[in-house]
């Protein structure tokens, strides 16, 4: 990538433009085929995507490139309301002083240390959950599993009573619909809807922590965010909500890719089994192979060139991390799911780079490896009925079918 940025500079090589239909029909195939020959391509939304790691990796630290504030719910044509709020006050979509001042205080209460005290009862929730089918013997992974576990835990942590969570966990995934690529925009109304009630949720969470602090994760947020004096009310209820809406859909989607992609190489299911240390890299590699979120939206603040192709300031950028996690430049076979393998990064990319970096990260891990973990212990010999279809090549990635399995009780 070159320093310049005067559109005078640059190559200006004009992008392929891909359709939706084409992405559709066969994504890796569409990345694999274009990565090879572009650095950009162009998508008929009108968003660059980047293909390339290295490239991905540059752009993430590349001062030329920011956060994209409200400008996506703006190209929903939502000016207003409770979806405008979230982007208006959420860190995600800030950037600098106020991104960090967002930010900051969910560092320490989600902190590696902090999230690694919650494991046991992320386990604890995840063998309930399996109690609740086990004499059946069998599961919708998808409805049954894998949506309940990351909206109990938020629910714990917002202190909410048991009976609430199902309407809460309905609210949740009603939400995350406004991060998904092709959403219809029928449903906005539906979202906006959902995302006031949430929001409700929150506030009142909130207000009772401010009455009676308790030892708990809420009561550290409030003290934290209160202590620093810098965070308006709004903000507070933006960035819960966006904790919740970022460990909610992400996680589902990722329990029951890697559990099933675990079925379909039946001898790395056996391994897992008979070696429960190497869940960890099995949780890696699935992130890897089929992730849950295939990429991260920016904005171009100047003239960028990226492989002698002109992305115009102003315009969305889309850090394609689905094609970065299989260039073949940085992974070996990387069309081939394999948890034994040696070339991951050190930090994986799905979380994203440097600032903006998935401040969840370490929930969504312990999540992910705690589930498998609970399968693994007390249903290791479960078969997939149906090989689950995900679908999606920007934001958060869709299962369109149910995943049931199978064991004997």
């Amino acid at each position: 990538m070159t320093a310049q940025t005067g559109s005078e500079s640059l190559r200006d090589v004009a992008p392929p433009v891909l359709t939706l239909a084409q992405l559709d029909e066969d994504t890796h195939s569409v990345f694999r085929q274009y990565r090879k020959d572009h650095a950009v391509v162009l998508h008929e939304s009108g968003g660059y995507f980047v293909l390339r790691f290295d490239d991905i990796d540059r752009l993430s630290k590349d001062p030329r490139v920011g956060p994209t504030g409200t400008s996506f719910a703006e190209t929903l044509g939502v000016r207003s309301g409770a979806i405008f709020d979230l982007f208006t006050y959420g860190m995600v979509s800030a950037g600098g002083v106020v991104h960090r001042r967002r930010r900051t205080p969910f560092s320490k209460v989600l902190a590696p240390r902090t999230i690694s005290e919650m494991r046991k009862s992320i386990r604890r929730t995840a063998d309930d959950l399996i109690d609740e089918d086990y004499d059946r013997g069998e599961m919708d992974i998808f409805g049954e599993f894998a949506s309940q576990l990351p909206a109990r835990i938020i629910a714990d942590l917002l202190g909410l009573p048991r009976q609430e969570i199902p309407q809460f966990t309905v609210l949740v995934y009603e939400v995350t619909k406004i991060f998904s690529f092709g959403l219809n925009l029928d449903e906005l109304g539906k979202i906006e809807d959902a995302l006031r009630q949430l929001g409700d949720y929150v506030n009142k969470a909130i207000e009772e922590r401010r009455r009676r602090p308790l030892d708990d994760f809420l009561s550290a947020f409030l003290a934290a965010a209160t202590g620093a004096g810098e965070l308006s009310p709004q903000e507070m209820i933006s960035q819960i909500l966006l904790l919740i809406i970022g460990s909610a859909d992400t996680t589902r989607v990722a329990i029951v890719m890697q559990v099933a992609l675990l079925l379909q190489h039946r001898e790395q299911w056996v391994d897992i089994c008979d070696d429960p240390s190497l869940v960890p890299a099995a949780v890696t590699e699935a992130m890897r192979f089929e992730p849950s979120a295939a990429g991260t939206s920016r904005l171009a603040l100047e003239n960028i060139d990226v492989g002698g192709a002109l992305i115009p300031a102003g315009r969305l950028i889309v850090l394609a991390m689905m094609s970065a996690m299989r260039d073949e430049t940085v992974y070996s076979r990387p069309d081939k799911f394999d948890i034994h393998r040696a070339d991951q990064p050190r930090l994986h990319p799905i979380f994203g780079y440097g600032a903006h970096r998935c401040i969840g990260e370490a929930l969504a891990r312990a999540e992910l490896e705690e589930s498998l973990s609970a399968i693994i212990a007390r249903i290791p010999k479960i078969h997939l009925d149906v090989a689950p279809k995900i679908k999606g090549h920007y934001g958060v990635r869709r299962i369109d079918s149910a995943v049931r399995l199978f064991w004997k009780p």
